[in-house]
């Protein structure tokens, strides 16, 4: 089969709406608190966390510190700069987060394969990672390839016939993408770039192999996450994803539907996403990232976007929506600009987007990320689909009492954190702050400051907001050395992990305290 039919674009199969999955209740507006940790921050063996043993450890602990939301970063692979941010798929899962140890009890690796544990385990080095996961999966594919067994090759079958929306296409790209010595995709042989019939057929028959690996690799990735996820559905813990708006070029999502994305005849960026100049960067930020061509997306019903959700919601209970502003008006950069200045903001799809979200899905769990340079505009379409906005309390101490980012400003129909993954822990934060930011801090959280991070913590789970999110860093106590991302910062960033000794049996009855007392633990209702 051709990975996705002859022609230009790859073919987004029809999807019926989904009304089983989510036909309870929005999670969201329940009274809960949770925790924000990437898994592959999680502790173990194999030189990155994974969906292996720590992973189910992770949700025993939530349960028993009384907390309902594990919330991650996007699981697709690690791009540019190791960013999840900037993955090769929208759809795809990361090879790294599959668990080496359940291939050993399927039969398909021998436990003196698996490479020695790394000396230091504080940090993810994902270039070894990466490579000795790779070749662990390519001796475990060889032998589910050998092992004929029916049953399971029968559900090897089955997942790649269900997601054959974007698994063949996906599979195909990187095929490609690793035979063309891992070049952008604009620069493939005539034909490949272009995706012609009969240079998609010749590459699916002479890769066939490889995409079969590919294939092996995410029915691994996504054999193992349903059962991670029902493990957590059936102990009282909701997983929240990450769906970033954009996406990267050099991906299969761009590759695969060059018509959907600004790109030129020859398959080169016109215009790049970013942010305008603002108090925190003189030039703005340039992400890079291809922008939509929404006017087409809107001519097929929006089909891929909702793929993309359907996707994400069947992974996940809710889903938080990166630079959600980005739907109502975006900001766009001429490809060949060097910085952020001298972009122009542009209408976003705005309502029809969500409109037709709420003709495939009963309910809309979704989490708008509206931070940043927030308009009007940006407000009302939110609250007009009934979406939960972010406030970070970390920003609420720079000003006075009118400060949209103070607890008592809050509405239910809210998330609110200490900090996300883009800034820094709290007690990091508090390191670093201003004299200003001190004082006002102290008196409104009737405090000293020696215990920031739990003062902090205590003031959010006392709030009105539906939903709380606290970074593990800060549960722990931990410093700045200790932050997952620093933006602006190209290297060194989406590395942290943690281990066990550093959660005491103190820190998680305190925890598990202030959740009871606070009512957000829905197993004492």
């Amino acid at each position: 089969m051709s990975p996705s039919g002859p022609g230009k674009t790859a073919t987004i199969h029809p999807l019926k709406p989904d009304k089983t999955t989510h036909s309870k209740l929005n999670p969201l507006a329940s009274r809960t608190s949770g925790i924000l940790l990437h898994p592959t921050s999680l502790t173990g063996p194999h030189g990155c966390g994974d969906f292996g043993p720590s992973a189910y450890r992770f949700v025993d602990w939530l349960a028993s510190a009384g907390q309902s939301n594990w919330q991650m970063l996007p699981l697709g692979e690690a791009g540019s700069c190791n960013s999840p941010y900037m993955s090769s798929s929208a759809f795809a899962g990361s090879f790294l987060l599959i668990d080496p140890d359940e291939l050993i009890e399927q039969g398909w690796l021998k436990a003196d394969e698996l490479p020695a544990a790394p000396v230091a385990s504080d940090r993810v080095d994902y270039d070894a990672v990466k490579q000795s996961r790779l070749e662990l999966l390519r001796i475990a594919a060889e032998r589910f390839q050998a092992q004929h067994n029916k049953r399971l090759h029968a559900a090897f079958a089955k997942f790649c016939e269900d997601e054959r929306y974007w698994l063949n296409d996906y599979a195909l790209f990187k095929s490609v993408w690793a035979g063309q010595s891992w070049r952008d995709w604009n620069t493939w042989p005539d034909g490949l770039a272009q995706r012609t019939a009969d240079a998609l057929q010749r590459a699916t028959q002479s890769l066939a192999g490889e995409m079969t690996f590919w294939k092996f690799c995410q029915w691994c990735y996504d054999r193992q996450w349903r059962k991670l996820k029902h493990y957590a559905n059936a102990n009282g813990v909701r997983l929240v994803g990450d769906v970033p708006i954009f996406v990267a070029y050099q991906s299969a999502d761009v590759w695969g539907h060059q018509d959907l994305f600004e790109l030129d005849g020859k398959g080169c960026q016109t215009s790049v996403a970013g942010v305008p100049p603002d108090y925190f960067s003189k030039t703005g930020q340039l992400w890079g990232n291809p922008l939509y061509r929404w006017e087409r997306h809107e001519q097929d019903g929006y089909a891929w976007w909702i793929a993309r959700m359907k996707h994400a919601l069947h992974h996940f209970d809710m889903v938080r929506i990166d630079h959600f502003r980005g739907f109502a008006n975006y900001w766009a950069v001429p490809a060949d600009e060097a910085t952020a200045i001298n972009g122009a903001w542009r209408p976003g799809p705005g309502e029809k987007l969500f409109d037709a979200f709420k003709q495939s899905f009963k309910t809309l769990p979704i989490i708008a990320e509206d931070l940043g340079l927030i308009t009007p505009d940006v407000i009302a379409l939110r609250d007009k689909f009934n979406l939960p906005g972010m406030r970070i309390l970390q920003f609420a101490f720079g000003e006075d009492e009118r400060n949209y980012f103070l607890p008592h400003h809050y509405i239910a129909n809210t998330v609110a954190y200490t900090g996300t993954h883009d800034n820094d822990t709290s007690l990091g934060w508090w390191n670093s702050a201003s004299a200003h930011e001190k004082d006002f801090a102290r008196r409104y959280l009737s405090c000293d400051g020696s215990q920031i991070n739990w003062d902090m913590i205590k003031v959010l789970s006392a709030s009105v907001a539906n939903t709380v999110i606290y970074p593990l860093q800060d549960v722990i106590g931990l410093d700045g050395a200790h932050r997952m991302n620093f933006p602006g910062k190209a290297c060194n960033n989406w590395e942290w992990r943690f281990a066990w000794d550093m959660l005491d049996e103190q820190k998680t009855l305190a925890l598990a305290a202030l959740t009871a007392e606070t009512k957000r633990n829905p197993r004492l209702a």
